[in-house]
């Protein structure tokens, strides 16, 4: 019949641009020979709950809907913003690292000589459609374009908020690489990104590009984009090594035990990007029946306390280097108050002497240097008073410590 197109064929023409692309013949192949990928999907190093039970789904709907909740969840004015300048990121850093956190996940790192950029999300908000769902709290600290050139983009999965069309799109225009998870290069393909710029990577395997040797590290949470989510894209976390210095982004991640394998393989590091916002104190029993809620996140994001210990296992057990709290302040994404992110990894850090810095949006710094300490989101939040459990460090052995065999 003239004109005649198959469902299946019909339904692909409707579907979104922003989801992406599914991925097919030699991606899906090695897909399947990967030793995460079991069953038709991608495995959690760690068993991993990504729903909530019924009776704790309908609590959260209950909380998600008060309004005086409501209101802490987003900053009481204009969150404080630096007008970060091409001016700026021209000039060299002085010790060879400088990290620009742009807001959520989005960081520009500067590392020995080398630029690389995480995360970016320059969008309005993090969903397939412009308008609805998260939008901004703030808007991004400089144009996508007056960053200057990029050498590398670093994707750690496809969820909305660290994926994000319309940048990818834009940076698709230029010379830069993309490193990304063993699957997202379907979603840059399909949005015009060339193949031949893509360095696509399973857990444990790296690539260099430049003087960068860039790993793609285990984490603990899913992916997807589209209504049906095949879980045929992984996520990561990363680890970047230059000729001085070594940094690590954890992408979104549950706090598990792989965080001690990661520093032992590949650290100490100079600095950490670690996730520390939209948690949820809902811990519920894995239920497949039951759909996901906003702040549902029971396994799969960090809250601070877990964010500062994960930093101190990548740092092989002690305080050391400096982290810088991401995934915070710039969408609404769970029910916790908009700046008990930011209290809580100040009180945490400082219970264990862990240096950490707080940048406000756009503010460039150097590990090596003096940190942006000051909790800036105090100007624009309401007062919290809870207080928030906080990580210990377990003292090393020493020889004097230990009943050693054959010693009286």
């Amino acid at each position: 019949m003239s004109g005649f197109r198959p469902t299946s064929s019909v339904l692909r023409g409707l579907r979104p641009v922003a989801f992406g692309a599914d991925p097919g013949g030699a991606r899906l192949e090695r897909i399947r020979r990967s030793p995460n990928f079991a069953d038709g999907a991608f495995v959690n190093p760690e068993g991993t709950r990504v729903r909530p039970a019924g009776g704790a789904a309908l609590d959260m709907a209950k909380r998600y809907l008060r309004k005086e909740e409501r209101a802490q969840r987003a900053p009481t004015g204009a969150v404080p913003m630096h007008s970060t300048t091409l001016a700026d990121l021209a000039r060299p850093p002085a010790s060879g690292l400088r990290l620009t956190w742009m807001g959520h996940s989005s960081v520009l790192a500067e590392i020995d000589g080398h630029r690389v950029l995480f995360d970016p999300v320059w969008g309005d908000r993090c969903s397939p459609f412009a308008f609805a769902g998260p939008k901004r709290l703030h808007p991004v600290p400089l144009p996508l374009a007056a960053l200057g050139p990029v050498e590398v983009v670093v994707i750690s999965h496809d969820h909305y908020d660290h994926l994000d069309l319309p940048t990818i799109k834009a940076l698709a225009g230029t010379d830069t690489l993309f490193a990304v998870p063993l699957g997202v290069g379907a979603h840059l393909e399909h949005w015009g990104v060339s193949e031949t710029r893509i360095r696509e990577l399973d857990w444990t395997e790296s690539t260099k590009i430049g003087g960068l040797t860039l790993t793609a590290t285990p984490a603990r949470h899913f992916c997807g984009r589209g209504l049906r989510n095949t879980q045929h894209t992984l996520w990561a976390s990363w680890a970047v090594a230059g000729d001085e210095h070594r940094i690590y982004h954890s992408g979104d991640t549950g706090y598990f035990q792989g965080f001690k394998d990661i520093g032992a393989e590949h650290g100490p590091f100079d600095a950490t990007m670690i996730q520390i916002g939209a948690y949820s104190e809902f811990w519920p029993e894995n239920d497949a029946d039951a759909m996901p809620l906003p702040g549902a996140w029971p396994d799969i994001h960090m809250n601070p306390s877990q964010g500062v210990q994960s930093h101190l296992d990548l740092q092989q057990g002690q305080p050391g280097g400096v982290m810088l709290p991401i995934h915070w302040a710039t969408f609404n994404l769970s029910l916790h108050p908009w700046a008990e992110p930011g209290e809580w990894t100040l009180a945490a850090a400082d219970a264990i002497g862990q240096p950490v810095a707080v940048p406000i949006p756009g503010q460039p710094f150097e590990p090596a240097g003096d940190l942006p300490a000051r909790p800036w989101w105090r100007d624009v939040s309401q007062p919290l008073t809870r207080k928030w459990p906080v990580p210990e460090i377990t003292p090393k052995a020493s020889r004097d410590d230990l009943d050693l065999v054959g010693e009286d």
